[in-house]
């Protein structure tokens, strides 16, 4: 079955999830983390995102945030290929290091915010790094130290967490704590972390009830949240959808807009897919692969493809333009 396409509304709660290539580490050390969390720091806050939940394994990495006016797909790309440059320089690799794309769940805040903080933080306790709630308390790769008042960053909205335990900071500190000592020992919640419609209702039980009762409603696996929620998100990343598609039925492919960008640079579509460095090629090659994804909606790798470079190039290629577009 095809991949679907990432939703990516902008101004919602999204559950991060990236992975290192065939499961492989992508944090070697404890400055390797460090310079992430540094970079993340940076990334949310020029992207205007708010930061609820996250935490740092070897291999993985979980983010819950609420994306700004640019999505999802902007902060992660920058992101992320800055410290893929950053961790193959340091550790004298080359290669991918992420799996092909990150895994984003759209989720529905009033609902989920609360589980999701917890599910995350609960991390390093499922993987048994730490055995305690008083030992995460101190643990420094995950958020829950900052929403218990031992760290703190900037980046990070705590506030809105802990105003749903208490009217004062040390009354809320300790119903959070007490409502993440709950779940501990419980470990995978397949409500979280499993597909569509099964997600969406609490497990099969619940699924399967409602369809005892001839009841339907709207599921997708890319999207925490019940039937309504999922509708209305759908309608919203449908009219992005729309607008691409009228570039498409339009007659505009990624080969037409390469022959535009070449006769406009004055260049030749064979030396920009033979990987040519020279500036004019480069900066066409760039702005091929920025209308190519918000004009087409194509992937990096789709891009890539038609530009003879690989994936990676494309991203920083279209992370370059949108630093530029921020200055």
């Amino acid at each position: 079955m095809p991949r679907q396409a990432r939703l990516d509304v902008p101004g919602a709660l999204h559950h991060i999830m990236v992975r290192g290539i065939n499961k492989s580490n992508i944090f070697e050390d404890d400055q390797d983390k460090a310079q992430f969390l540094e970079r993340l720091g940076q990334t949310v806050i020029k992207g205007k995102c708010t930061v609820y939940a996250w935490v740092l394994m070897n291999n993985h990495v979980h983010i819950l945030f609420k994306s700004g006016k640019d999505g999802v797909s902007a902060v992660m790309r920058k992101l992320l290929t800055w410290y893929a440059l950053y961790f193959n320089r340091s550790h004298r690799r080359s290669g991918h290091l992420f799996e092909n794309r990150f895994k984003s769940i759209l989720c529905d805040e009033e609902n989920y915010l609360l589980a999701l903080v917890r599910y995350i933080h609960l991390n390093p306790i499922r993987a048994s790094i730490v055995r305690t709630l008083k030992e995460l308390d101190h643990y420094p790769w995950s958020g829950h130290r900052a929403i218990v008042g031992k760290a703190k960053h900037t980046w990070m909205d705590t506030d809105t967490v802990l105003s749903q335990f208490g009217n004062t900071k040390r009354k809320a500190i300790t119903e959070y704590r007490r409502f993440v000592q709950e779940d501990i020992g419980k470990g995978q919640n397949p409500v979280l972390t499993g597909g569509g419609l099964i997600r969406s209702h609490g497990g099969w039980s619940q699924v399967l009830s409602m369809r005892r009762k001839g009841l339907k409603e709207e599921s997708d696996e890319r999207i925490l949240g019940n039937g309504d929620f999922v509708q209305e998100i759908l309608k919203e990343a449908e009219e992005k959808y729309l607008r691409q598609l009228k570039f498409r039925q339009s007659g505009l492919n990624i080969a037409e807009i390469i022959r535009q960008e070449c006769k406009k640079g004055k260049i030749s579509p064979e030396e920009l897919k033979r990987g040519s460095k020279r500036r004019k090629v480069s900066e066409a090659r760039t702005i091929i692969a920025r209308r190519s994804s918000e004009e087409l909606g194509l992937s990096g790798a789709e891009i890539a493809r038609h530009l003879g470079v690989n994936t990676s190039s494309v991203n920083r290629a279209i992370a370059r333009v949108e630093e530029s577009a921020e200055l």
